[in-house]
């Protein structure tokens, strides 16, 4: 039988430790909880891109992320990355890793904009180049982001010619880019900015400006 004081004196080390314990979760959420809202996404601009529509991208991010963003001085686009293989274009792949090897320690993630048409080679689910290699060897696109990595790109090559939806589609582009870098694959949702486009500016049309249930639980 436990003398009375002994359990009282157990008593007391159990609850300190409870205390504790209590304490360290308290601080591990609220560092959590700090990390995220302190978590910044770096705009890169390539060349001359409008500030009202860099602005409003600014905006965007924040209200689908509720990440800080930092817009960062405007620089010509790299020219190693430059090909001529079926037109003048930029190398997407290439931009991607000078990008994230440049970007600032306190930038998170970095979106590179430009208005140069940009291309990467499309692989098939092995990691082969997609048949026939002539048409995905060199083929342009909308946007390319590590899944997940620290940098995307974005082009407004592609779909500038649309005054009309231009403002959406490019809000869109750029949201999906970056949930890329943050882990997100593509969504089957078909009303969730993380679905495919599928070769198809209209795709992106249909989706909304948001992410579903589904991804917004998954993004860290």
């Amino acid at each position: 039988q436990i003398p009375r004081r002994g359990f009282l004196l157990l008593t007391a080390n159990s609850f300190n430790i409870l205390r504790k314990l209590l304490q360290i979760s308290i601080l591990t959420v609220c560092i959590s909880c700090s990390d995220r809202q302190e978590k910044n996404i770096g705009i890169q601009p390539y060349g001359k891109i409008d500030k009202s529509l860099v602005d409003t991208l600014g905006a965007t991010i924040k209200n689908v992320y509720n990440f800080k963003v930092s817009v960062l001085e405007s620089k010509a686009i790299p020219k190693s990355t430059f090909i001529n293989v079926k037109s003048p274009r930029y190398r997407a792949d290439k931009i991607l890793k000078l990008l994230r090897n440049e970007k600032p320690d306190s930038i998170h993630h970095i979106l590179g904009l430009t208005n140069k048409d940009i291309s990467t080679t499309k692989k098939d689910a092995l990691g082969n180049t997609r048949k026939p290699e002539k048409k995905y060897k060199d083929w342009g696109v909308f946007g390319l982001g590590y899944c997940p990595g620290g940098s995307c790109i974005v082009s407004t090559y592609r779909f500038k010619n649309n005054t009309l939806k231009f403002v959406d589609r490019f809000k869109k582009i750029c949201v999906h880019e970056i949930g890329h870098n943050l882990g997100l694959k593509h969504c089957p949702n078909e009303s969730c900015v993380m679905r495919d486009a599928a070769e198809s500016i209209k795709t992106i049309d249909l989706v909304e400006l948001n992410l579903c249930d589904a991804c917004r639980l998954k993004v860290k």
